[in-house]
């Protein structure tokens, strides 16, 4: 008993939208050991090269990658199936995993997983995500998203998964991070000074992420 109290929760880390597994590693090493002791973090690069310039160019060295690619306006989706069976793969040979920790498109994608596992649509060889961490969220069906076919109904009711919400106050997608809020059942938030981007954690936000991993790991433990 004791052994498995000891065992880290595995969380698979969801990069943001031409980034890498890489560049997300070398944000979230920023944050304290208290944190990242405590989980067992695997980075996991999108399945497809990014199709035009990376926001991170001169910043992070390529290569950068992206989860699936959509039209300008955010209607249609290409490549999504792909992607969710390239995670599914990811998560069969790698895992299990206990949590989902997504960025961006990363956080896009890692908000739609519990509902598309509760319908049945994806992910349905592995186990049910049990919370999810969510950096610059936004909702598929939101003000700034469409819906992929397969996360048609993943906001059908309210997600009774346990999230915890990164929310910007400059973020240019704070608004649907809070629209993202109102899908989930008893959702954490942390709020931050920064924009679209890994913050790093203060006495505050610290203190809030470290409550919602050791609830979340006592519940797994059980």
């Amino acid at each position: 008993m004791e052994k498995k109290s000891e065992k880290k929760t595995r969380i698979l880390c969801l990069h943001g939208y031409r980034e890498s597994a890489k560049i997300q590693k070398k944000l979230i090493l920023r944050w304290p050991e208290s944190v990242t002791g405590k989980l067992d973090l695997v980075y996991l690069d999108a399945p497809f090269p990014a199709q035009g310039k990376s926001a991170l160019e001169g910043v992070f060295d390529p290569p950068y990658f992206e989860w699936f690619q959509f039209n300008k306006d955010f209607t249609k989706f290409y490549k999504f199936e792909e992607c969710l069976e390239y995670i599914e793969d990811f998560m069969l040979n790698h895992g299990p995993f206990d949590g989902v920790l997504g960025f961006s498109q990363g956080a896009v994608l890692g908000a739609a997983i519990p509902g598309m596992q509760r319908e049945g649509v994806a992910l349905t060889k592995v186990p049910e995500i049990k919370f999810v961490i969510l950096i610059s969220g936004a909702k598929f069906g939101g003000p700034s998203f469409g819906v992929p076919k397969a996360a048609a109904n993943a906001f059908s009711s309210p997600i009774n998964c346990p999230s915890l919400h990164f929310l910007g106050e400059t973020d240019y997608q704070k608004k649907d991070g809070e629209i993202l809020l109102e899908c989930f059942v008893d959702p954490q938030v942390i709020h931050h000074s920064k924009g679209h981007t890994i913050p790093k954690l203060d006495d505050s936000s610290l203190a809030v992420m470290l409550g919602f991993i050791e609830k979340n790991s006592t519940t797994l433990r059980q």
